[in-house]
């Protein structure tokens, strides 16, 4: 059995008139990067995939992922499409893989993106392990929470050699981490990659009243939310409304 551990980076809808995210319906989340790594049954890497890929539909980066990625739409300028990307990335999944990732989003935004530039979605392994849940219970986290890639490395005293929110760095961590926990209790499970994966009742652009949200939040905790805690809060609740962190 070879696995496929691979690690993704979005690119998502901003206004800049209003200074605001809002959600596209189409596809919230546009793939700009994707990394992996092929892994042999003894978990040996066998080969590594890494593109930028040139978006199509969010022309401009979000100011969040790209201070978050480092990523910027010049970088991407010359990157291919992600029909061709796509392409490319099928030739190094192969036949009868697993995939691995950390978290069960990637494995839901990959699949929106390929429906919404109407590609084939069968190439896709349909049997994944999700390395964070593993992770989790190794390091035994308290029921119904799950340990970040970056605490799981440094709890794991993994070497910290390249920065994280990178795609094919994610992906190399995700490996690293999936071999200290490995064992013969990791069974795939089965993905129905035919599900619906886009939300129901959002509109093609819906914009977010930050300025409520914010001091709804304020209220709560009686104080000023930092510009930091601000921006983690509008993009929370723009992934949200996605449903992308919906049990499979």
């Amino acid at each position: 059995m070879n696995y496929i551990v691979f690690d993704l980076e979005f690119n998502q809808a901003w206004d800049f008139e209003e200074n605001k995210s809002f959600i596209n319906s189409k596809c919230p989340f546009e793939i700009v990067q994707i990394g992996a790594l092929q892994l042999d049954e003894k978990l040996q890497i066998v080969s590594t995939f890494d593109r930028l890929v040139k978006p199509e539909l969010y022309i401009d980066m979000h100011p969040f992922v790209k201070q978050l990625t480092g990523i910027t739409i010049e970088s991407l300028a010359s990157a291919k499409p992600f029909k061709e990307v796509y392409k490319e990335f099928a030739q190094f999944i192969g036949n009868k893989n697993v995939f691995c990732m950390w978290g069960i989003s990637d494995m839901k935004e990959l699949l929106r993106n390929i429906k919404y530039h109407k590609l084939d979605v069968s190439i896709i392994p349909k049997e994944y392990i999700n390395i964070q849940i593993y992770a989790s219970k190794y390091l035994h986290c308290p029921k119904g929470t799950s340990v970040g890639l970056r605490n799981a490395v440094e709890l794991l005293n993994i070497p910290l050699g390249n920065k994280f929110h990178d795609a094919f760095h994610d992906a190399y961590y995700t490996t690293e981490v999936f071999k200290h926990i490995y064992s013969y209790d990791m069974k795939p499970a089965l993905y129905h990659l035919n599900q619906e994966s886009r939300s129901r009742g959002i509109n093609k652009k819906t914009k977010l009243d930050t300025d409520k949200l914010i001091k709804q939040f304020e209220k709560m905790y009686d104080r000023q939310m930092t510009e930091e805690e601000q921006s983690i809060i509008k993009l929370a609740y723009v992934m949200g409304r996605t449903n992308q962190f919906q049990s499979v």
